[in-house]
């Protein structure tokens, strides 16, 4: 018997290692960090999130962490792209924490799919590829953000807490990889920032900074639909398929 379970023990947990190694501690949680603790929003009502990736211990170990902060829950999981967008449809969530890498309908197929059905909810890709044509496409086809799942626990609930405050996530990881996308595109793509309005130009800087469409909004004492217009306007002039790859631009390229 004892050799059976060091057995047992031995295959999951090299299969657990194979997906994600930061999240087989969660399965048995030690004490985190305080970080979830310093950047609650209790006095909010809890964002709602959707896993879909179809490695069950996977998910397990997000709902463990997610269950730390009182201000974001899980209030559905699915195993595949077709039950993540029935659930998506039936459950209308804050946040929806995709898998890029799924057997049967992949993780950007569900992703078109998803943005088909024009939902209110954030799509966030969580995947263990940081190749330049995964990440490129993922946003260039909607994706919110694009989150890699070796990345501490610490620092997926912080980026999970982002997102669902409406702001573009990316892992720290993949700037170089979006700023090697850019620079491959900038001698076949002129893009002057002097074609923008002024406004334009105003809401371009705060994308740079991080700040979702709502607070844009607040900071010009104008309506988040109007944010939304000039948003769609400033991408299109500067041929720009996303905010994220907007505020890589602007930060590569020294624009303000």
């Amino acid at each position: 018997m004892t050799v059976r379970k060091v057995c047992v023990a031995t295959v999951a947990s090299a299969v657990v290692n194979q997906v994600a190694p930061k999240w087989w501690s969660l399965l048995f949680p030690k004490k985190l960090s305080q970080t979830s603790k310093e950047i609650s929003m209790s006095n909010q009502e809890p964002a709602t999130i959707l896993l879909i990736d179809d490695h069950p211990m996977l998910r397990t170990g997000v709902k463990q962490l997610i269950s730390m902060a009182p201000d974001i829950t899980v209030v559905g999981e699915a195993s595949n792209g077709e039950q993540g967008i029935l659930l998506a449809e039936s459950l209308d969530p804050d946040l929806i924490l995709l898998d890029l890498n799924m057997p049967g309908m992949n993780g950007l197929e569900t992703l078109d799919k998803l943005r088909e059905k024009s939902l209110s909810g954030r799509i966030v890709v969580f995947s263990v590829s940081n190749h330049e044509e995964d990440v490129v496409t993922a946003l260039k086809r909607g994706a919110d953000g694009y989150l890699l799942k070796d990345m501490e626990p610490e620092d997926l609930l912080k980026a999970l807490h982002q997102a669902a405050a409406g702001e573009m996530v990316l892992s720290e990881a993949l700037t170089p990889v979006l700023a090697a996308s850019l620079r491959a595109n900038r001698a076949t793509t002129e893009r002057d920032v002097n074609q923008l309005t002024p406004r334009e130009r105003d809401i371009l800087k705060l994308i740079a900074q991080g700040l979702p469409n709502k607070m844009i909004a607040r900071r010009l004492d104008i309506t988040e639909s109007t944010v939304k217009v000039h948003v769609k306007h400033m991408l299109k002039k500067m041929k720009l398929k996303s905010r994220v790859e907007a505020a890589v631009w602007v930060h590569q390229e020294r624009i303000f």
